[in-house]
């Protein structure tokens, strides 16, 4: 086995832990739900795991040092992240009324932008690279064979318990958000919400260190 029986375990049940934890991505995948259905929310969490896997590459390939080395490229992603989403909620805000008619036309959020916010919020959170780059390697034993092999199974593994976890919160809120779409105040009050969060999550982003 390419990993250590016991360290796969530990590894296992510290990944359910932080996962079970809301965070910004589940809270991004929570307000794509609530405002497209489960296919949005599935969508939101198929773009955050995308984000991670691209994170978990780079921390294999070592670009941790890199980024270690230039943390200018760190900020840069961090800032234009934060940036992005913060507009998202203000335009959600603002157009609250317009995206009550074109929910009710179309079935809210489309696919493709609620795969972007979810691929956008990963990237964009510092946290995520960080959690990568120094929890992966822990669980690496160098004498159990090939590190590349060892990374890419830890990945595998928290890849697919972070689309199930997060999944099922998406499908969850998509289910709720279809029954509130139909009533006008309740779902404008919803997207307000929503806005609310997402800006909260860019600011969030941008002054964290």
């Amino acid at each position: 086995m390419p990993v250590d029986p016991h360290l796969l375990a530990v590894f296992t049940v510290a990944t359910i832990v932080a996962l079970v934890t809301p965070g910004p991505d589940m809270l991004m995948v929570l307000g794509c739900g609530m405002r497209g259905g489960p296919r949005a929310g599935l969508l939101a969490t198929l773009g955050v795991v995308t984000g991670d896997a691209l994170y978990i590459v780079a921390a294999a390939a070592g670009l941790a040092v890199l980024l270690t080395a230039f943390p200018i490229v760190f900020t840069v992603l961090r800032i234009a992240g934060a940036a992005y989403l913060v507009y998202l909620g203000v335009q959600i805000i603002r157009n609250r009324k317009q995206q009550q008619a074109e929910a009710l036309a179309s079935g809210g959020i489309s696919g493709r932008r609620a795969f972007l916010n979810g691929a956008v919020c990963s990237m964009a959170n510092p946290q995520t690279f960080t959690f990568m780059a120094a929890f992966l390697p822990q669980f690496v034993d160098p004498a159990a064979g090939p590190i590349w092999l060892q990374f890419a199974v830890l990945g595998a593994v928290l890849i697919a318990l972070e689309f199930l976890a997060d999944g099922t919160v998406g499908v969850l809120a998509g289910r709720i958000g279809r029954w509130l779409r139909g009533r006008e105040v309740v779902k404008r009050r919803m997207d307000a919400a929503t806005g609310t969060v997402f800006i909260g999550l860019g600011v969030s982003l941008a002054v964290e260190r």
